[in-house]
């Protein structure tokens, strides 16, 4: 339906990016399909799993996901970099066939990632497609790093969140980024008062140690050793998963808002997630409905310029 090579821009966002999953759907139900997909974090994730054709298959999976899945993941040694290993998340990227080749892929791809050593963004674009999303997941703080050609790469979004850049460098000219930040720093300024922070903090204790009830015997004991000190909080501390995902959300406002002021994209899709966690991937038919709304609600205007 279009002269243009369509690019889309998926931007990391932990759990509240299965929201691209629904703009995905949406697009192609419009007839629009990307022919360069890039991402970061769980964006590239979920452009990875159109571009080797399972998005139906992560849809299931992330439908399918509850605490004792989250569980299963966690690894509770902090000295390895961080909470989840990043292994556990590769076999089940392989179970769901995305071990392809990046270069056998029927669209231009790259992973976002960040080189921890000198901060350099990296755009992982050969190699096998799980290994390149299980760099650019490694979020500081839950996922361990991961070491490619003798580099440890952590999280996209440390340096490009919505990575417009680089489907214009993969042949786009005409890129669909897909943002999730709207609204999460107001979001979580008014959830970090001492009284909001107190009950948060319970509220996620409660939950993750549901999780740790739930996990092999090793592992369910390193968690119960260090998990009452990750969630410590009083009312006037939020407790640690409250900082990191507000530092995070402060970082990478900041540097999406730098990133696009010089590399706009042609139109931007912002799903309302910001009522979902960090951590809360197993609201996946949220997330996925609020992206669906997003991209029904761009359409026209999408329709508009591609036919112009």
């Amino acid at each position: 339906m279009t002269r243009y090579t369509v690019g889309l821009a998926l931007g990391g966002g932990a759990a509240r990016g299965w929201s691209h999953i629904g703009v995905l759907e949406t697009l192609l139900k419009a007839g629009i399909e990307p022919k360069v997909m890039a991402g970061t974090s769980i964006g590239a994730l979920v452009g990875a799993a159109h571009a080797c054709g399972r998005l139906a298959d992560l849809k299931a999976w992330a439908q399918a996901i509850d605490w004792r899945i989250i569980a299963s993941m966690l690894d509770v040694k902090v000295a390895n970099g961080g909470l989840i290993d990043g292994a556990r998340v590769q076999r089940v990227l392989r179970d769901l066939g995305m071990d392809k080749p990046i270069e056998d892929l029927p669209m231009k791809y790259a992973a976002v990632a960040t080189d921890l050593a000198d901060g350099r963004e990296i755009w992982l674009q050969s190699g096998s497609v799980d290994a390149a999303i299980r760099a650019s997941i490694a979020l500081p703080g839950i996922f361990s790093p991961s070491l490619v050609d003798g580099k440890w790469l952590a999280d996209g979004g440390l340096v490009n969140q919505i990575p417009v850049s680089t489907c214009r460098a993969l042949g786009a000219d005409f890129v669909i980024a897909v943002g999730l930040g709207d609204g999460m720093l107001a979001k979580r300024a008014a959830g970090l008062g001492p009284v909001a922070a107190e009950a948060a903090a319970a509220s996620q204790r409660g939950r993750l140690m549901e999780m740790v009830a739930q996990m092999p015997g090793p592992f369910r004991d390193q968690a119960a050793r260090i998990l009452p000190q990750l969630l410590s909080s009083g009312p006037r501390s939020p407790g640690y998963f409250d900082v990191l995902a507000n530092a995070l959300n402060i970082m990478q406002d900041r540097i999406t808002r730098s990133r696009l002021a010089g590399e706009p994209p042609h139109a931007m899709i912002s799903p309302q997630v910001a009522h979902i966690k960090l951590m809360d991937f197993h609201r996946a038919d949220e997330a996925i409905a609020a992206g669906r709304a997003a991209a029904e609600k761009a359409l026209d205007a999408l329709k508009a310029q591609l036919e112009a």
